[in-house]
């Protein structure tokens, strides 16, 4: 029906004007938000790397230059950045098929942070306070209670935190998750130890980072802050084929307690640790200013960490690296007797030796010789401590060792050119940096090592410059070596590390070479 004498088709028409209008008048305030949105991250940019090349490091507490906060719509005026401005529902083609999961949060996305912004209020975070409320907890995590109270630049997981983004992002997991932490504490007591509360001793871990819901309680409980642990501690029993051998053989004699039978099974108080960076504590063991550090940090993650430019007021950066598990034999409370003997393999990840017993290193039968020797050592009364760090192939990681493989394989494979391929291909020859190695032990309250189950240099040199005293060396005994690992170990004996044996000279060391491919003409 008409109204007012308006024909009917008259009508239409102007609604569908109207529409139109409407359609036009959305996409021209989407596309001006997007372009104030842009406007506003390149001045917030600016402001940051004005702070970075003026020098983090010169005045960590000095704010960044304030920028104003700006005034958006509501979250539901906000298109979503890949309609390209467009009404989503707009045009839409229908299909049986379910349209894709939309997060529940809004489409606008906050690329970074700053100090003394609207609503940015980080809990004090006071790194080597011997005291924990003074120390303050670690807060990195982005639940909607949390995520301005974050003291730390990065997230939880360590390696793993892309898969918890994805289960964010495929609605598996709500970011508003609070972990019950009920009977999950400490299996066994550890410190607290002096270097807890030195700032140069621990700058790789939170030396309480296995108690902080526990330490923090009152904070999560208060106001609400997803605090959490980036230390366990729990208790297992091992059972290695080559223990039980060892029990044959008579070198390990069960004892019900540390060795539990006849098939080499094996009590062990197990600790897992996340990374958490001290940032001007890294900068310090590398020798480079903060400032440095940071960047570096921020332009070789592909940007992935801009707050690390933004956020100077920030000092924890938890990266998303992999980390380490203890393995302690014998009383935990006996690692920090400087009374008692102590027996320490430190052993990088190599997942081919280690788990799948591959022949061309000596990292398993290392391994294992350094668990057989430190069960021994606490047999006896004292403490035995085998420690794994997540660094495959030398941290270069695994793609990079195959290629190396191969090309050792298809060429000559002596000891002479072995570290010469692994330069050739990822430009370094070993990035486990060993400088940050020793936290752990500082950590763990060790004072002194008595029996060094490595050959290491670099791992040597890391911990004794920590003030840790080595007493003796104890290399890879000859027949546990490998046939095809002969060139590793004479040319990392050559390199530096440990021998009681004789080096070779370069030229000795042509005539060492390993086991080449039977499909392979060279």
């Amino acid at each position: 029906m008409a109204t007012n004498g308006t024909p009917p088709g008259d009508t239409h028409a102007l609604l569908l004007e109207i529409l139109a209008s409407i359609k036009s008048l959305r996409q021209d305030h989407a596309g001006l938000s997007s372009t104030v949105d842009a406007i506003e991250g390149r001045v917030n940019t600016l402001a940051g790397v004005k702070q970075l090349r003026d020098g983090i490091a010169r005045d960590a507490n000095q704010a960044s230059p304030k920028i104003p906060p700006m005034v958006h719509r509501s979250r539901e005026s906000i298109t979503s950045l890949d309609s390209d401005g467009k009404d989503a529902n707009a045009d839409a083609p229908l299909s049986s098929s379910p349209p894709p999961r939309r997060p529940s949060t809004t489409s606008k996305i906050i690329l970074t942070s700053y100090p003394g912004q609207s609503g940015v209020d980080p809990i004090p975070l006071k790194w080597g306070a011997s005291d924990p409320r003074e120390r303050g907890p670690v807060v990195v995590n982005r639940g909607s209670t949390t995520i301005r109270k974050r003291n730390a630049v990065g997230a939880h997981g360590g390696s793993y935190a892309i898969y918890y983004a994805l289960a964010v992002g495929s609605q598996q997991l709500n970011t508003d998750h609070i972990p019950d932490f009920t009977n999950t504490e400490p299996a066994a007591n550890i410190g607290p130890f002096p270097t807890w509360g030195d700032p140069k001793k621990i700058v790789a871990m939170d030396p309480l980072g296995h108690l902080a819901p526990w330490l923090f309680k009152d904070i999560i409980q208060k106001d609400h802050v997803d605090i959490r642990p980036t230390i366990a501690v729990t208790r297992a029993h091992m059972l290695l084929p080559e223990l039980k051998e060892s029990v044959v053989a008579g070198r390990v004699v069960p004892d019900g307690s540390i060795c539990l039978n006849d098939q080499g099974e094996l009590a062990v108080t197990k600790v897992a640790v996340e990374p958490v960076w001290y940032l001007p504590g890294i900068a310090e063991r590398f020798n480079i200013d903060e400032g440095t550090l940071r960047r570096s940090l921020f332009e070789n993650t592909g940007g992935s960490y801009p707050e690390l430019i933004t956020r100077g007021d920030i000092k924890v950066f938890l990266p998303p690296i992999g980390g380490l598990t203890v393995y302690i034999f014998g009383d935990p409370a006996k690692m920090s007797d400087e009374k008692l003997r102590l027996a320490l393999r430190v052993h990088d990840e190599c997942n081919g030796s280690d788990v799948f017993g591959s022949d061309i290193c000596t990292c398993r039968p290392y391994l294992i010789f350094g668990i057989e020797e430190a069960v021994k050592e606490a047999q006896k009364g004292g403490s035995g401590v085998v420690i794994y760090f997540r660094k495959e192939g030398r941290a270069l990681g695994e793609v990079t060792k195959y290629l190396v493989y191969n090309a050792r394989k298809r060429g000559s494979d002596k000891a002479s050119e072995y570290f010469k391929r692994t330069e050739n291909i990822a430009g370094v020859k070993d990035m486990r940096f060993q400088s940050l190695m020793p936290d752990i032990l500082h950590w763990l309250g060790i004072k002194k090592i008595d029996r060094m189950l490595s050959m290491s240099d670099m791992k040597h040199d890391a911990i004794v410059e920590q003030g840790i005293p080595i007493l003796e060396r104890v290399p890879i005994p000859d027949h546990l070596i490998p046939e095809d690992g002969k060139v590793e170990i004479d040319a990392k004996v050559h390199a530096g590390y440990f021998t009681t044996g004789r080096v070779m000279t370069l030229e000795e060391l042509g005539s060492v070479q390993g086991r080449p491919w039977e499909d392979v003409d060279h």
